[in-house]
């Protein structure tokens, strides 16, 4: 089923900050972010057993599971099973190193085989307190985690994950499913095949402001094509276009932090927020259903939600087109 078709809104709630990502989120902080969400009109969550070793689904379900389960769409991932045991050495994140170490301290299990997937959503029903999920994604089969192994981890989720997922939404257990990553790459590949397909991807950090030429030259014709929609997760590029320092889960490099600062004259010669610039260019893409940005402090929900709203004059956007600040080839809103 097509994502637009489940989907309550262009605006969700990403909630890997809640597995405490680059710091320790007091539990009354996180608590009280989902649920300035869930009264703003936020309906849609999106979560990951990655995020914190289990602790964002926890604090999720903590919440959520007080509210009438038809009025919201809830998705998380597969590929990691988290253990009881406690993880005592560092863990292998590829890419992305310390980034949840003020998680959980459990050990996770990085597997995408048929059983491990049935494990993962077994454990996802149970953190969250619910009966259901709407939406599955494969997560993080792709090179940032992996490195040269990871067709070796895709070939592992084509064969496990996907088939799974693809009985399960066949049977209505599920009602979508696909793939959550930070790479083009295996999404790519995922629509090449000549098997089931997936109904659509969560695209973290690919198709920002700051990084959206790679998306646009392959993967996004391929899904448009194949009319397969596109959660956009991390629009504020790990926080450098929300006031944060991080890009890619990084601190932002001397190059990063010039061309942010070419946006804010930008944003600041037309009056608007870069946060309003930042979600309204990654929702202006035909295959964009939804955006995701996180947050873990209750008054971000609110400058999202203004920023989804916020009227950007058509000249803004052909001001960033003149700059060379995006891609020729990148739509944008009101056909700037």
């Amino acid at each position: 089923m097509a994502l637009q078709h489940i989907l309550p809104g262009r605006l969700g709630y990403g909630t890997a900050p809640l597995g405490n990502m680059f710091r320790a989120v007091p539990d009354e902080e996180a608590r009280a972010t989902v649920e300035a969400a869930w009264d703003q009109g936020v309906r849609y969550f999106d979560t990951a057993p990655l995020y914190g070793s289990g602790l964002s689904e926890e604090r999720l379900g903590e919440v959520l599971s007080t509210k009438p389960r038809d009025e919201f769409v809830l998705s998380t991932k597969v590929g990691r099973v988290i253990l009881d045991e406690r993880e005592e050495t560092a863990r292998d994140l590829g890419e992305k190193g310390g980034l949840f170490e003020h998680g959980n301290p459990n050990k996770i299990l990085h597997e995408w085989t048929a059983e491990a997937t049935e494990r993962s959503i077994e454990g996802s029903l149970k953190r969250l307190g619910t009966d259901r999920l709407d939406i599955v994604w494969v997560h993080d089969i792709a090179q940032d985690f992996h490195g040269d192994q990871w067709l070796a981890k895709f070939e592992e989720a084509r064969t496990g994950a996907f088939r799974v997922l693809s009985r399960l939404r066949d049977e209505g257990v599920i009602k979508a499913w696909g793939l959550g990553v930070n790479k083009t790459e295996p999404i790519e590949l995922t629509l090449a095949l000549d098997e089931p397909q997936p109904d659509g991807f969560l695209l973290a950090g690919r198709y920002s402001l700051l990084d959206h030429e790679h998306a646009l030259t392959r993967l996004l014709p391929m899904a448009q094509e194949q009319n397969v929609d596109m959660v956009v997760g991390g629009p504020y590029s790990s926080g450098i276009l929300a006031g944060g320092a991080h890009f890619e889960y990084q601190k932002a490099s001397a190059e990063i932090i010039a061309k942010v600062n070419r946006l804010k004259g930008l944003t600041a010669k037309h009056g608007i927020s870069i946060k309003a610039a930042a979600l309204q260019f990654s929702l202006a893409h035909p295959v964009s259903a939804a955006v995701v940005p996180g947050a873990t402090k209750p008054s971000r929900i609110a400058e999202d939600i203004a920023a989804l709203d916020e009227k950007i004059p058509a000249a803004f956007w052909h001001d960033l087109r003149t700059a060379g600040l995006v891609s020729p080839a990148a739509p944008l809103p009101d056909n700037a």
